[in-house]
Formats: C-alpha cells, structure tokens, sequence
C-alpha cells in the first residue's frame, strides 16, 4: 500500500503510471543484483517513501555505480530526479532502463509524457505506440491512448499558430500557443515563439516571463537573455538589464550584440547612480547636468527621457527653483498626467510661488493614485492653511519678497520699507494714520520673518503673532499701538546708518 500524501502517493496522482515504481520487485538473479547494490536499492526505496529525497538519490546513484546494467536502479533513480523536479536529469535515466528492457511499458510511458512535456512530439508518439504494442496492462493501454489523443491535438494546434505566426495574425497565435504550452509547458521554443507575437501585440512583460522560462529551458539560451535585457532596457528597468546581459555574457564573453548592448547599459547606468547619488548629498545642480546627459545618451527610448525628466523636475523643487520646477514638472505631466512624483514636486513648487489652489489641485490629484502616502496628506494640509492665511495677513508680501528668500534680503527689504513707511514721513492725519498701520504691519513681518522659529511656523501656515491661531481665540494680531513701536529704531540691527526720529 502507498501511504497517502507520501512522494509516491504525490507523483502518481500526477504520472498514474508511476506507482509501478514502489510495487515493483525484481528479481536479483534477472538483474544481476549484488547484495550490496539490492541492499542500495532497498534502504532507497523506503527513503523514497518518507520523501527524503536527497538521501534516496545517493542510495541509486550507488546501486547503479554498483551495477550499471540494472534497469531498476536507473529507473528508480529517474523516479527521485521526477520528485525533485529535474526531468532532464531524469529522461537520460529512462532512456537507459528502455534500452536494458525493451519492454518495460512503464518507463517508456513516462519517458513518453517526458519528451510531450518538452514538445518533442514525433518522439513521444513513437513511444506512445510503441507501449501499445507491447502487451499493455489495462492502465498503461488507456494512458498511452490518452496521451496519443493528446499529441495529435498538439501538433494540429502548431501547425495553426505557425500559420497565424507566418500570416502576421499574432493574436491568433498567442491563442493557440496557449493551449498547447498547457500541455508543451517545457517547450523552449514555443516559449520563444509566444515572446515574439507578445512583442509584436506590445506586451514586453509578458514577453519577458516567457523569455525567462526559455532562459532556463534551453541550455546556452544567450539569444533569450539578449532579447530579455533589450526588453528591459526598452521599458526603462536598466538595471535589470545589465543584469541579464551580464548573464549572456558569462555564457559567451564574445558575443557581439551582447557586448554592445552591456556597454551602453552600463554607460546609462553608471550616469543615473551618480545623478541619484548628487541627488542624496543634495547637489541638484550637478544632479540636473547628470540626467541631462542621460537623455542625451539614450534619446531613442522614450521612458529615460521621461525619467530624468521626472527627476529635474525633483531637483528644480528641491533647490527652490520654482518656475523651472513648474515648467519641467508640466512636461512631464503631459506625458503622465498621474505621475505622483511630478504632482508632488511641483505642488511645492506652487508653494513656494504662493500658487496655492494649484498646489492643492496637484496634491489633491496625487492623492487620489496614492491615497496613504503622508508626504502627499501633509502637503495637502499645509497648502490649505497657507491659502487660509494669504487670506488674511501674507507676512511675505508685506515686505515684497519670495517665500524662499534669505533673511539678508528680509532686512533689506525691512529697511527699505520702514524709511518709506514712517509716520514722522507724513504731516497730513488719513496718510499718518494708513502710514501707522503699514509701518506696524513692516515690523511685524520682519519680527516674524527673520526669527527662524516664527518664520517655520508662518511657512506651516501658523501666524505666530496671531492668538486666535496660538490658542484658538482672542483678539487681534496686530493689536500693538502705534505708541507701542515709537522710540524704536528699525536701522539698529546692523550696517553704518543711525536714525533718530522726533515724535510729537
């Protein structure tokens, strides 16, 4: 009996006709047996049994070294190899117990579905007939005739995808080839057949899955690892491409089209590591030059155009470019309109140009591809306070400068405006009154805006001179009188000048 869910019991609800394997004895004087080699032949059957597969194999690989004319031991050992899942190590081992005993049905049906598994039609026919001539158990008949029904599907269903391939109706061929790799599954060049007629559809991807399972089909496959990297490269993955070319590579070093395409792949590569390195040590710039480049050293290839794109775009945002940000980010959005990294990027570039409902319509838009990302969630919320407060009092514009400006050019802008805006500068009541209000509004930006911890509040969206907004009520921010700033000198924080003014 074979215990239920032991490797037997597992291969033979696949290969039926394997579970001749564990019932079948031979006999020692036939097989010309030793009794070290039966003693090898046993201990592997029963580790075969508990699925210890490792150690069932090493027990036939010494029975057969032992006696290399036993068909047992070969077909054993092509039964573990099954297990393991290595059925090209397994087929050289069937073929060996057909040649020993010509009529062992059982190791030729399986060598059969072996060589149908790998789309070797022709030779898996030949054996299916020939297991129907040679005196059949029931099972065995039935599972040769299935298997033979099976094999003429297949080559009728090759024969149209070759023809829909030839007629150029390759959406025909992916259909039919469909099929038969369900049974074919270890037909390498079907595979390769299926990549070609998913490229020529413009589905790279699904040409690069089978591309792989031909890479590993098909020993020496260099032509499946070129067209894999070429793929790649086309879609803007470069670093997996210059990893499967490396693979064509170390097959053959002098392959020519793999080569050439290693060094243009490196080239790239090499050029966006730096780029993205500048980009970490915050050196936009130099960062900017790299992608630069990169667009001028592949501009064939759409996808690296618009990657370095995306990231000049990253860079002009980070370095507090804000009209190139913008410029260079809607580009990118033209080609992408949900690119989510462009949408952030220049959302803060609106930012910094005090644009704010575009900065919220960017981010608002780049939430909805990428609900849970917080960078985009706070962006949204701090754009929104920054609307809210340019409603009220703009501390920036009070003074007429950007929102990334130095605080050099904020005392600058400082004294300027507190000379122009002085009280003592008008005799006439209505201009002394509005000059007051201006003149304390001036002192207030510049209070805020050359503080850096009030001025990262105000850049949060929270007026730190504003008790309604410190704690939620309260009155006015800008309550201080007139009175309150007379004697105050707004020259005395540095540079040659001193003012004095005489208030009545």
């Amino acid at each position: 009996m074979v215990a239920p869910g032991s490797v037997t019991s597992r291969l033979g609800s696949v290969f039926p006709f394997l579970l001749v394997l564990v019932d079948l004895q031979y006999e020692g004087a036939e097989c010309g047996v030793n009794a070290d080699v039966e003693k090898h032949l046993e201990l592997g059957k029963k580790l075969l049994a508990a699925g210890q597969l490792a150690d069932a194999l090493s027990q036939f690989h010494a029975a057969v070294d032992g006696d290399p004319d036993n068909y047992i031991a070969y077909y054993r050992r092509a039964t573990v190899f099954l297990a393991m899942g290595k059925s090209k190590a397994a087929l050289p081992d069937l073929t060996k117990v057909i040649e020993l005993k010509m009529d062992f049905t059982a190791a030729r049906l399986q060598r059969g579905h072996l060589l149908l598994k790998q789309g070797k039609l022709d030779e898996a026919e030949d054996d299916f007939k020939k297991v129907l001539k040679s005196n059949p158990s029931e099972n065995e008949e039935k599972e040769a005739q299935a298997q033979l029904i099976k094999s003429d599907e297949m080559q009728r269903l090759r024969s149209l995808a070759l023809d829909a391939f030839e007629s150029s109706d390759y959406t025909a061929a992916i259909t039919f080839l469909d099929k038969i790799l369900e049974v074919c599954v270890w037909d390498a060049e079907l595979r390769e057949l299926r990549a070609e007629c998913f490229i020529k559809e413009g589905e790279p991807r699904k040409a690069i899955s089978d591309l792989k399972a031909a890479s590993k089909l098909k020993n020496d496959n260099t032509e499946a690892f070129y067209k894999i990297s070429t793929l790649y490269y086309q879609l803007g993955d470069h670093e997996l491409s210059l990893s499967e070319v490396r693979e064509c590579l170390k097959l053959d070093q002098d392959h020519k089209r793999c080569f050439a395409h290693y060094k243009q792949v490196k080239k790239l590569n090499k050029l966006i590591e730096s780029a993205e390195e500048l980009i970490r040590d915050g050196r936009y710039t130099d960062a900017t030059s790299k992608y630069e480049s990169v667009m001028k050293t592949e501009p064939s290839v759409s996808e690296y155009t618009i990657r370095s794109k995306e990231r000049i775009c990253h860079c002009f945002s980070k370095d507090e470019k804000p009209v190139e940000a913008i410029r260079v980010c809607s580009e990118v959005l033209q080609m992408e309109p949900d690119n989510v990294n462009a949408l952030k990027d220049r959302a803060e570039a609106y930012l910094i140009e005090e644009m704010y409902d575009e900065a919220i319509q960017d981010y608002e838009t780049a939430q909805e591809h990428n609900e849970n990302d917080q960078q985009i969630r706070e962006g949204l919320e701090k754009a929104q306070r920054l609307l809210k407060q340019s409603q009220k009092r703009d501390y920036y514009k009070i003074l007429g400068v950007k929102r990334n400006a130095k605080k050099q050019e904020i005392i600058k802008a400082y004294r300027k405006l507190a000379m122009q805006w002085h009280p003592d500068n008008f005799q006439n009541e209505e201009e002394k009154k509005k000059a007051e209000k201006k003149f304390i509004d001036i002192a207030a930006a510049k209070e805020v805006l050359s503080d850096p911890e009030m001025r990262k509040k105000f850049d949060d969206g929270e007026d730190p001179l504003d008790a309604e907004s410190q704690q939620g009520g309260g009155g006015s921010p800008f309550h201080r009188s007139w009175n309150s700033w007379q004697g105050f000198n707004p020259f005395s924080s540095g540079g040659p000048f001193r003012f004095k003014f005489h208030f009545n």
